[in-house]
């Protein structure tokens, strides 16, 4: 389980946020779940972008570059829509709807993450 964090914004996304970095995990992505709770979220790696299609409830998806900076956002991306893929973009951080604009969270900050 990981912990992510925004400095810039002295806010919490997440301290149980999972990692996908694997074929399996990035394929299963949030599949099946019925939602996330408060806390809870995913980190895919590598993703260039996220799709809903199959999913039953509608998510935040933040999407990284390598040096985990902010580049796009999608706040309440819903069942059946799609990030679209994005050049240079690394990992996809998918959370609750919500957390986005809770954590103040804007393209350009830089996230960190730690095992929790």
């Amino acid at each position: 389980m990981l912990t992510v964090t925004n400095p810039a914004r002295g806010s919490e996304l997440g301290h149980r946020i999972r990692a996908a970095d694997t074929y399996w995990t990035r394929l299963r992505g949030l599949l099946g779940r019925k939602g996330l709770d408060a806390g809870e979220g995913l980190l895919i790696s590598p993703s260039r972008g996220v799709h809903m299609f199959g999913m039953r409830f509608a998510i935040d998806v933040l999407l990284l570059d390598e040096d985990r900076r902010v580049r796009k956002m999608f706040p309440g991306l819903a069942p059946g829509q799609n990030t679209g893929m994005h050049r240079g973009i690394r990992y996809a951080l998918e959370l609750p709807v919500g957390v986005i604009e809770a954590s103040r969270t804007q393209e350009g900050d830089e996230l960190t993450w730690t095992r929790s």
